[in-house]
């Protein structure tokens, strides 16, 4: 099979079909990653754009060159879910971190008696490998349905998610599970804060209230809204982000963020309070599509970062 793989990652045939094998990826010598990248790139963009690495120009193309020539090691740590919480603790302090009730290796080894009612199960190696259980007794009690949710986890906990996304930083990853803190809560819905740095810098917020309504809304480095999604109805009550809040979490981000060329500091803002969610090196893997992504605003700050 592996010999197979090699043919058609050598042939023209990779233009239409890639080689999406996980053993052909995990096995491939980072010499090589520059050539498979630059078909995997071509196979991903809808406009079939040969990907530039000796003068990247797009956030996308920028994006892929960080993949193969700004690997750091301390990327995997922090992109694992349960070791970046020591690096959080270190530069803000542990009060930004959610709760986690438990940490393990095995599914059947969750001690589900003495959770919550409302939880997480989250991975610690892969990107939205997680479910929100909201009524644990309904969960434990439907046979097909926790069944149905084991079977997904020992499969992501036998997984690897790099040859999915070609993001080298969770190819070293340890699988762990946790539970989580459930921050749902209908009297206090929260909002999700994405902001994008640039060599230390924040330069860009993307404040979520709801993905199923498109409930979105950007702001530049200045804290200035430069977007502002649709906001249905029924959504008017998820609140809105003071510019104060901005500036706490610009600044808590600038913290965590000083040492990359870039990196998406992600947070959540909960019943008056932030809290600490992800740091995301590689975003969608660079193919991104989204008004945000495409945006003159965001080509700037692609041409910013300095590689």
């Amino acid at each position: 099979m592996l010999d197979i793989l090699r043919n058609i990652f050598n042939s023209n045939y990779f233009k239409e079909t890639p080689p999406f094998d996980s053993d052909f990826i995990m096995s491939l010598k980072e010499k090589y990653w520059p050539k498979f990248l630059k078909k995997y790139y071509l196979y991903n963009l809808p406009e079939k754009k040969d990907l530039n690495l000796k003068n990247p120009r797009t956030f996308a193309e920028k994006i892929q060159w960080l993949k193969l020539y700004d690997n750091l090691p301390i990327k995997t740590t922090l992109t694992d879910k349960i070791l970046v919480r020591d690096f959080v603790k270190e530069h803000i302090g542990e009060g930004y971190l959610k709760n986690i009730l438990w940490v393990g290796k095995n599914f059947d080894e969750i001690p589900f008696e003495s959770l919550p009612e409302k939880f997480y199960i989250k991975t610690n190696h892969g990107c939205k490998w997680h479910i929100y259980i909201k009524n644990k007794d309904k969960f434990l009690q439907t046979k097909i349905l926790f069944l149905y949710i084991k079977n997904k986890f020992d499969k992501w906990m036998s997984s690897n998610y790099f040859p999915l996304s070609f993001e080298p930083q969770y190819k070293n990853i340890i699988p762990q599970l946790y539970i989580e803190e459930s921050l749902k809560d209908e009297n206090n819905p929260f909002i999700e804060i994405e902001v994008i740095c640039c060599n230390g810098r924040p330069r860009m917020y993307r404040c979520i209230r709801s993905y199923e309504y498109n409930d979105i809304d950007i702001f530049d480095e200045y804290f200035v809204k430069i977007y502002g999604s649709y906001r249905a109805e029924s959504e008017n009550d998820k609140g809105t982000i003071e510019k104060e809040t901005l500036k706490e979490i610009s600044e808590l981000s600038e913290k965590l963020a000083k040492q990359f060329k870039f990196v998406r500091v992600d947070w959540i803002f909960y019943n008056n309070k932030i809290y600490f969610n992800e740091m995301t090196f590689t975003p969608a893997s660079g193919y991104y599509h989204d008004e945000m992504f495409m945006s003159e605003e965001m080509q700037e700050i692609a041409n910013s970062i300095l590689l």
